[in-house]
């Protein structure tokens, strides 16, 4: 692929493996577009997305337009004269003046085993939704929400304990294999194109506060996923004594069936952590973080804010 005319186009970690492997394997990257720096943390300082920093780290230009639709910015673009345009997570929908560019096409790498998990946190909702397997594929982009005809597929096994950010990383690799495979094709003019069954298809919308409380009237294999799927970001919450308390890591307890309460009831504190009735089940909390605290295991936080056997997390 070595000379391959490309713009790049991403914005958080996951996109910077496939922006690596386009270096690795020689493309001429002519621009990389991401996301505007935006205000982080306490100090809302403005800082640049991942793939920003590592275009820099590589001396690339960027381009880090507001809005991707005007006329001045397609203008540029089409100057550049890209044979490929290649979109990771970047976080605008391309408009069809902009797919109409590059000869070869834009291809677009997902996180996710099309149709299923179209949108914006496919592999968040993978986890919270209890799937056993997962993957990425390729395809060429369309004016939709990942809807267009896909290319290459690869799966992986999401194992019970994977979190979002375990994931998160793998399938950031994969995607950047995947698409190496995929520009290879491209330029032999021999690339597999399918279209999706949209009757197949599910939506992996943006992740809320709502989606992040807890609710204990759930099942414990569902509270589980619901911690690790929103591991390391934005978090599960529930509350105690008024306060949020974030929760990082849980297990099922497979003896559930010899002890009960009611939803959300602390039942019993052990050695590992506390455990919580749930509407079908018991969890165990083992990492936690109260308001505007540190991480800390279960037991600490036991130990340290009174949380009682009886007592009932919101």
């Amino acid at each position: 692929m070595s000379g391959l005319r490309v713009v790049f186009m991403g914005t958080p970690d996951f996109a910077v493996p496939c922006l690596d492997r386009l270096v690795k394997d020689n493309c001429e990257i002519l621009t990389v577009v991401t996301q505007p720096d935006r205000p982080k943390g306490r100090g809302r300082k403005l800082t640049p997305s991942p793939v920003k920093e590592a275009a820099l780290r590589y001396g690339l230009p960027v381009l880090q337009p507001e809005k991707i639709k005007t006329p001045d910015f397609i203008d540029q673009i089409v100057a550049l004269k890209p044979e490929a345009i290649v979109v990771v997570a970047f976080g605008q929908i391309l408009p069809q003046s902009l797919l109409n560019v590059p000869k070869l096409g834009c291809i677009n790498v997902h996180a996710s085993i099309l149709p299923k998990y179209r949108g914006a946190a496919p592999i968040h909702w993978a986890v919270i939704n209890g799937e056993r397997v997962t993957g990425v594929t390729t395809m060429y982009m369309d004016a939709g929400l990942d809807t267009g005809d896909m290319i290459l597929k690869k799966e992986v096994n999401i194992l019970p304990d994977d979190t979002t950010g375990e994931l998160y990383d793998k399938l950031g690799l994969l995607g950047a294999d995947l698409l190496s495979d995929t520009l290879r094709l491209m330029i032999q003019g021999d690339v597999p194109r399918e279209k999706q069954d949209g009757s197949q298809a599910t939506y992996a919308s943006m992740i809320t506060r709502e989606t992040e409380q807890i609710d204990w009237h759930q099942s414990a294999e569902a509270v589980h996923n619901l911690v690790r799927g929103l591991n390391p970001w934005p978090s599960a919450y529930c509350r105690h004594d008024g306060k949020i308390l974030k929760i990082w890591q849980t297990r099922v307890k497979e003896e559930s069936q010899t002890i009960v309460g009611t939803p959300g009831q602390v039942v019993a504190v052990g050695e590992n952590g506390c455990i919580v009735a749930t509407g079908a089940g018991l969890v165990e909390l083992r990492q936690v973080q109260p308001e505007s605290k540190k991480r800390m295991s279960a037991v600490e936080y036991v130990r340290g804010y009174g949380l009682n056997v009886g007592e009932i997390l919101g």
